[in-house]
């Protein structure tokens, strides 16, 4: 990582990395979490929904069979709950002790799924944000962006959890959400990008093509830039 950023710089900081699944969030988040811990950050690391007890059981209805006959709506606040417990139980007193918090999604997901794919209005999303979260909001998310199509053949190829014989993780296409039509994703990566245009001051969009460790090099180029900025 580049040297002028030390340890001091992300301190009580909050990073978000978000984009469609396939987009290589998990694998970022654990390499970002890796060499800041070797600047001698201290690292909470969560991911929604779920990251608590409660909202890991929410994660649970979201995602399987469970949930069929959830509306949209629905949905949204059961992921505004999930994210409500996470921000209270664990987020909020980490920042306070000067952690470095680093999560896969947040409110930048709801907005995207439910909101610019789903088709509730996004002011409506952001009213319920500001009562689940407190203004507990992001310094930076990073948008992992990669097309449909690249994503869909990640997702397909064998993945790690095969090679650590565990269970594999549920996919684009796999889980209840994700078995959702393909033009139901392009619209949810368009609305990260979206985002990005409209909060422009708090995000950042870095190409997820290419190998994981190509990526990352853009991941730190974006940290480093935003948070060793003048």
């Amino acid at each position: 990582m580049n040297a002028t950023l030390s340890a001091l710089h992300v301190a009580g900081k909050f990073i978000v990395l978000d984009g469609i699944d396939g987009c290589g969030k998990s694998t970022q988040l654990h390499m970002l979490q890796t060499i800041l811990e070797q600047l001698g950050a201290a690292i909470l690391c969560v991911r929604e929904p779920g990251g608590t007890a409660i909202g890991e059981h929410i994660r649970e209805l979201l995602l399987s069979s469970k949930g069929e006959g959830l509306n949209m709506r629905a949905e949204m606040l059961l992921y505004m709950a999930s994210r409500a417990q996470l921000v209270g139980e664990k987020i909020r007193p980490a920042l306070a002790a000067g952690h470095t918090v680093l999560s896969d999604r947040y409110v930048s997901s709801t907005l995207a799924y439910q909101g610019s794919a789903g088709g509730l209005p996004i002011d409506n999303i952001m009213h319920v944000a500001q009562a689940a979260i407190d203004g507990t909001w992001p310094d930076l998310t990073i948008i992992l962006d990669l097309p449909l199509e690249k994503a869909m053949t990640r997702l397909q190829s064998p993945g790690k959890s095969a090679k650590k014989k565990q269970p594999p993780q549920p996919g684009l296409f796999q889980d209840r959400i994700e078995q959702r039509q393909q033009n139901y994703h392009e619209l949810v990566r368009q609305g990260f990008l979206q985002q990005a245009k409209n909060y422009p001051d708090h995000y950042k969009v870095v190409s997820a093509i290419g190998t994981p460790d190509a990526v990352f090099q853009r991941v730190q180029a974006a940290v480093c830039e935003y948070f060793t900025a003048a």
